[in-house]
C-alpha cells in the first residue's frame, strides 16, 4: 500500500447522482435559499448595529447571525459552482480548509445556544441581578471562549487528518468537505474517530445535558410566577430558543453520534444538507420575528421609510 500512496490535489464530491437539467433546477432552489440566509441574517446583524438598545440583549444573537452568514458561505459556493458546472471535484486545499470552517463554526453554534440558554435561566430566575450577572464583560468573555474553544477543536481534527496517507480514486459519498473524507484515506483513522467522538460528546452531549439541567431550572422559576400574563411571556422567551436547539442538536447527533453503516450514511448526507440550507435561515426567523425589541424597530424603520 505504501507503494500506491501520492500526494492528491483533489477531491470527487458523489453527493448528487443526477440529470444535468436536475443539477440546475437544484441549482436554482439553492442559490435562492443561500440568498435568503444571507439577507435574512444580515438584516438581523443590521438592525442590531443600528439600534443601540438591541447591542446588549440581542449580543449573542448578533454572534449566532455572524456563524449563519460564514457557516453556509464556506460550502455552499462550491456547491453551487460544481452544479451549475456539471463537474464534482474540490481542490484538496479548499477540502481542507471547507473542513476547517464546517468544524469549527458547527462547534461554535453548539457552543453560542448554550451560553443563550444560561442567559435566558438568568433572566428568568434571577430577573432583578441580571445586568450584574450578564454585563457586557461577562458577555464578551462567553463569547471569545466560545470562538477560541471551537476553533481549537476544528484545528485538532483537521491537523490529524492531514497526516494520512491518500491512495487510489478519491470519491467522497459527500455534498461538502466534511468527516466522511477519512473514509477514502489508506491509512489507520481510529486516532480521529476516537477524537471526532470525544468532541462529538464534548460539544453535542455536554452542552446539551447542561441546556436541559438549564431548563429544567427555568420552568421550576415559571412556575412560581404568580401572573398568568408573566408565565406567558416567559415560555415566549424560551421557546425560539428551544425550537433552534431541537432541531440543531437533533440533527447534529445523529449525523456525529449515530452508528456509521452504509445504509445510514445516505441518511446523514440528507440530514447534513438540510442542516446547510435550512437552520441558517431558520434561525433570524425564529429568534428575531419572536423578539418585541426587533419587531418593534423595523416598524419604525419601515415608517421612516414611506414618511
Amino acid at each position: 500500500m505504501e507503494g500506491n500512496q501520492s500526494w492528491i490535489t483533489e477531491f470527487i464530491l458523489m453527493g448528487f447522482q443526477l440529470s444535468e437539467d436536475m443539477e440546475l433546477f437544484l441549482f436554482v432552489i439553492f442559490f435562492l435559499l443561500y440568498t435568503f440566509k444571507l439577507l435574512a441574517n444580515g438584516m438581523v446583524l443590521g438592525l442590531i448595529c443600528l439600534d443601540p438598545r438591541l447591542h446588549s440583549p440581542m449580543y449573542f444573537l448578533s454572534h449566532l447571525a455572524i456563524i449563519d452568514i460564514s457557516y453556509p458561505s464556506s460550502n455552499l459556493p462550491n456547491l453551487l459552482a460544481n452544479l451549475v458546472k456539471h463537474k464534482k471535484t474540490i481542490s484538496f486545499v479548499s477540502c481542507t480548509m471547507q473542513m476547517i470552517f464546517n468544524l469549527t463554526f458547527g462547534s461554535i453554534e453548539c457552543l453560542i445556544l448554550l451560553v443563550m440558554s444560561y442567559d435566558r435561566y438568568v433572566a428568568i430566575s434571577h430577573l432583578l441581578q441580571y445586568t450584574v450577572v450578564m454585563n457586557r464583560r461577562v458577555c464578551t468573555f462567553l463569547a471569545i471562549t466560545s470562538w477560541a474553544y471551537g476553533f481549537s477543536l476544528a484545528l485538532v481534527q483537521v491537523s490529524l487528518f492531514l497526516r494520512l496517507p491518500f491512495c487510489g480514486p478519491q470519491k467522497v459519498n459527500h455534498f461538502f468537505c466534511e468527516t466522511s473524507v477519512l473514509k477514502v484515506t489508506c491509512g489507520e483513522i481510529w486516532i480521529n474517530e476516537m477524537f471526532l467522538f470525544a468532541d462529538g460528546v464534548f460539544i453535542l452531549v455536554g452542552p446539551l445535558s447542561l441546556m436541559l439541567v438549564s431548563y429544567v431550572s427555568i420552568l421550576w422559576a415559571i412556575l412560581k410566577i404568580q401572573s398568568k400574563e408573566g408565565r406567558k411571556k416567559a415560555f415566549s422567551t424560551c421557546s425560539s430558543h428551544l425550537c433552534v436547539v431541537g432541531f440543531y442538536f437533533g440533527i447534529a447527533m445523529m449525523v456525529y453520534l449515530a452508528p456509521d453503516n452504509s445504509q445510514r450514511e445516505e441518511q446523514q448526507k440528507i440530514l447534513f444538507l438540510s442542516y446547510t440550507l435550512f437552520n441558517p435561515l431558520l434561525n433570524p426567523l425564529v429568534y428575531s420575528l419572536r423578539n418585541a425589541q426587533v419587531t418593534a424597530f423595523h416598524r419604525v424603520l419601515q415608517k421612516k421609510r414611506t414618511m
